[in-house]
């Protein structure tokens, strides 16, 4: 008699992602403008002052600070200065206009606002405040100072990241390649929108929506993403398929098929063309699971393509594709940090059947800042999903009584 398999931590399962993941996708030399959501492999260091030079924090008047220890000064006003302009000396009892950006002359200590300040006949300045050395002046590399590493390898490139490094003059930088998957479904049930009318369906057939959300997911997992349709539930087919997307991809993707039904392929087409590793993970929605290598030839001389087999119902789809295949895909474009992050949150529903696995139950922010339930919380219901804006991170045994505090993940900190 068969012994049911232990169930695979969630942990566990992502370290040995992280593992496979290894070695990394290879890297390319991209401008700056283009580096948007990839993975940086080197490090940025600032090979200048940031900001160069003393400039000034706000539109006023450069002084020096011992001529503005007494309230109504009054100053001579010799020269203006503008962003991107230079001024000369300021000495003993003068001023100089200045403006936001504009480098603070020689001699001058402070800046002081405009609003602290009455123009005084037609060529001087009334200063209604005290100054202090230093006041409204941006030092040079107070932001940033020659040699520092700015962005470090691994990091995701964001408007602000590459905003930053545009700063320093970098016209371009290296990044990872991006990863060119293969997206497959499996069953002969499944019926693509466009193929048939809703009304002209037969028993048994469904609307294949994994394709849908799959390939937008990998989209913004920042991949490249190849369609290859679905797969008939026939070796042979399943074989040849899985062959030829192997040959032009770093990774296949596939929806159903990784149960131990007699209809389901893949498990041995994928072991006929490699390795697999099927697991049954500790988690709900999203127990069947599969891994595997395809050692078919490739013309870039990589040793391997990548497989990952998802379950088929969507829920189940969704969930392990952010819980899994999303840091699958981080860790192999070099990324140091995949993770995602728990926000404790009040719970404004019980859920009182406690199941052994890790539960991922959908929920929604009401207007009170709580968390309301999905009342279904099957892995066939997309509404689920849709309906939602995250899922509570329940530990296995773990009920949840109205104000428990939760972890909540948002789908937004998942999907870019």
């Amino acid at each position: 008699m068969n012994m049911p398999k232990a169930l695979l931590p969630l942990e566990d399962a992502l370290a040995e992602l992280k593992r496979f993941a290894q070695p990394q996708l290879g890297s390319e030399r991209v401008n700056t403008f283009d580096v948007d959501d990839r993975v940086l492999r080197e490090d940025v260091i600032s090979e200048m002052n940031v900001p160069p030079f003393d400039n000034s924090a706000m539109d006023g008047y450069a002084v020096r600070a011992e001529d503005v220890q007494e309230l109504g000064a009054v100053l001579k006003v010799t020269q203006r200065i503008a962003a991107g302009a230079s001024g000369h000396a300021v000495v003993k009892g003068e001023a100089a206009r200045i403006f936001t950006g504009a480098p603070v002359p020689p001699g001058a200590t402070a800046v002081i606002a405009q609003e602290d300040c009455e123009l005084e006949g037609e060529s001087g300045v009334r200063v209604l405040t005290k100054a202090k050395v230093g006041h409204s002046i941006r030092v040079a590399g107070e932001d940033i100072a020659v040699g520092d590493a700015v962005l470090t390898s691994g990091l995701l490139m964001t408007p602000s990241r590459l905003g930053m490094a545009a700063s320093l003059g970098r016209e371009d930088l290296l990044v990872s390649r991006r990863p060119r998957v293969a997206l497959f479904s499996t069953g002969d049930e499944l019926v693509m929108p466009g193929e048939m009318a809703p009304q002209d369906m037969g028993i048994g057939k469904i609307f294949n929506s994994n394709r849908y959300f799959l390939k937008a997911l990998l989209i913004r997992a920042g991949c490249l993403v190849t369609d290859m349709g679905n797969i008939a539930d026939d070796r042979a087919a399943t074989i040849h398929c899985l062959s030829q997307a192997a040959a032009e991809h770093d990774l296949i993707l596939t929806s159903g098929g990784v149960s131990v039904g007699e209809e389901d392929h893949i498990k041995p087409s994928v072991q006929a063309l490699g390795e697999l590793h099927q697991w049954a993970l500790a988690i709900k929605p999203g127990k069947p699971f599969a891994y595997g290598r395809l050692h078919t030839p490739k013309p870039n001389g990589a040793p391997y393509t990548h497989f990952i087999g998802l379950p088929g119902n969507p829920v189940s789809s969704y969930i392990t594709f952010l819980l899994l295949v999303k840091p699958f895909l981080s860790y192999l474009q070099g990324a140091t940090n995949a993770q995602y992050r728990h926000v404790p949150m009040k719970a404004n529903f019980d859920w009182l059947k406690a199941d052994k696995r890790r539960e991922f139950l959908r929920v929604r922010q009401n207007a009170d800042g709580a968390l309301e339930l999905f009342p279904n919380q099957s892995s066939g219901v997309l509404t689920s999903v849709v309906w939602g804006d995250g899922v509570v991170d329940n530990p296995p045994g773990q009920i949840i009584k109205v104000g428990d505090t939760v972890n909540y993940i948002t789908f937004e900190s998942w999907i870019r």
